[in-house]
């Protein structure tokens, strides 16, 4: 069985912080590219950041720059999102992925999807 598995979504008011977290089962996640995307009601699936496998190098999304910081613990087998500063705009569900890393990740070339977890950014 291969899976990813999000948690640490809920409901956090503007401004605020959330800390997203994707644990790995069935594969070794460092061994792969791994990106976080979002899709908001009636948008499009996009990519949010990414870390790649090789080096370490991260990317991020113009949207999200300077404000989220994507992470790897290999010891616990896990991806981390930590999301500061954060606006409705950034109401989405989140997903963890694995299977791709670049300037601007694409949900088509992802080989492996988590079930998604919901951010809510509200007053």
């Amino acid at each position: 069985q291969v899976q990813l598995v999000e948690s640490g979504g809920g409901l956090v008011q503007p401004g605020g912080s959330l800390r997203l977290s994707c644990a790995a089962s069935g594969f070794t996640l460092d061994y792969y590219d791994t990106a976080w995307f979002r899709q908001g009601p009636g948008k499009e699936r996009e990519g949010v950041s990414c870390i790649r496998s090789r080096d370490g190098s991260t990317y991020y999304a113009d949207s999200v720059k300077g404000r989220f910081t994507i992470s790897r613990d290999n010891a616990k087998n896990t991806m981390s999102l930590q999301m500061n500063s954060l606006k409705p705009e950034d109401t989405s569900v989140y997903f963890c992925a694995a299977g791709v890393c670049s300037k601007s990740p694409r949900p088509e070339e992802v080989g492996s999807w988590g079930q998604g977890t919901q951010v809510t950014v509200s007053s």
